[in-house]
């Protein structure tokens, strides 16, 4: 076995495992079994690691000081897999990465400045620098605190997270295709969607074009409404670059990412709660890791919204905003982000997180690796 250091936080809707750069093995080819190993997978309720056996809680996030003029500290996302003995680092999560600037700032990458410490934050994954805005009160992070967002029990402290220039984070394009609109040709006819890299590639489509009709809770999807979303899926990666068709559910599970859109209407989200279409911009049901997401990922916020504002796409056409302002109406909740917009092009979109600290302590793995620095 192998004994290594590690720390559980929760960043946003998801929960990963924090892990210091130097204590990751030191051939990287040993990174996707240790990870596996760490986590418990293969395995649907993955019993013998950490992982909490959903896609949301089977995360990582790999953290060094940067040593990049515009960057504090270097992160890593791995995505593991449930199911697969597959480790996924093609995109980021915006979730996880709220967690990023309260984890180095109490292990002491970043010097803690009262009453908000910026962490310039660079994803090694999409090669983007995200700036989280920490609140910090006694030299420590603060957790406490009035924010709420859907999905999470409680209430916590602010943590505002920037993307600036993402656009082609993963595929180097903000049309992977170069199209705004690609039609895709499926086992059901063709459907028009929109692939759309800002922050993680997305592929859109909407709801009534797959009889759906955008406000389906997670629980409710079809063995056989899966099955279609995953062929959608996985034909968009082809068409982005990622992977060929019949490989891209192994080789590029987490991105592109699944995203089902509608126009607002009323409807019960998964809290019971009874949600106005006057409340909502857009209806928003997206899949992570050929699951349906229980609320909504923060990068695929990001590049939805980035979306709304690229001319030709299906979301600029379904879509109507007054401000800078956009609500995206997923299975808990809504959803709220910012652009930063010089005329009418959109520079930056910030969006309100929370997170804390859940445990520091040690994991031991099954099998031994040589560590760079193993305790």
């Amino acid at each position: 076995m192998t004994r290594i250091p590690v720390t559980v936080m929760r960043g946003g809707t998801s929960k990963g495992v924090f892990i210091n750069h130097e204590e990751m093995p030191v051939n990287k080819s040993d990174w996707e079994p240790f990870l596996l190993d760490i986590m418990g997978s293969p395995d649907h309720r993955q019993i013998d690691g950490l992982g909490g056996a959903n896609s949301l809680t089977s995360k990582i996030a790999i953290i060094k000081k940067s040593d990049l003029e515009e960057a504090d500290v270097d992160y890593t996302f791995a995505q593991v897999s449930i199911s697969e003995s597959l480790v996924d680092f093609k995109g980021n999560c915006g979730n996880i990465s709220s967690a990023v600037g309260p984890y180095a700032i109490e292990q002491g990458l970043v010097k803690a400045v009262e009453p908000v410490t910026k962490v310039r934050i660079y994803n090694t994954n999409t090669k983007k620098v995200i700036v989280a805005e920490v609140e910090v009160e006694n030299g420590t992070v603060k957790t406490e605190g009035s924010c709420m967002i859907p999905g999470v029990p409680g209430t916590g402290s602010p943590i505002y997270l920037s993307f600036e220039n993402g656009e082609g984070a993963v595929t180097g394009k903000l049309l992977p295709t170069g199209n705004a609109i690609d039609l895709l040709h499926t086992s059901i006819g063709k459907i028009k969607a929109s692939i759309v890299d800002v922050g993680n590639p997305l592929v859109f489509v909407e709801a009534a074009d797959i009889g759906l009709t955008g406000t389906e809770l997670p629980h409710e999807y079809t063995e056989k409404q899966l099955m279609l979303l995953e062929e959608i899926r996985s034909i968009a990666a082809e068409k982005a670059g990622l992977a060929p068709q019949d490989k891209a559910t192994k080789l590029s599970p987490a991105v592109p990412k699944m995203t089902i859109i509608a126009p607002p209407m009323n409807h019960r989200d998964g809290t019971g709660r009874e949600r106005a279409a006057s409340q909502m911009d857009l209806l928003i049901r997206m899949m992570s890791m050929q699951k349906p997401h229980q609320t909504l990922a923060i990068t695929g916020a990001i590049c939805t919204t980035a979306a709304i504002y690229t001319k030709g796409t299906l979301l600029s056409e379904m879509v109507q905003l007054k401000g800078d302002t956009v609500r995206l109406a997923h299975p808990m909740g809504i959803m709220e982000t910012s652009a930063d917009l010089k005329n009418g092009q959109v520079k930056g979109i910030k969006v309100v997180r929370t997170a804390r600290l859940i445990f520091e302590g040690f994991v031991y793995t099954k099998h031994t690796y040589d560590v760079c620095l193993s305790s």
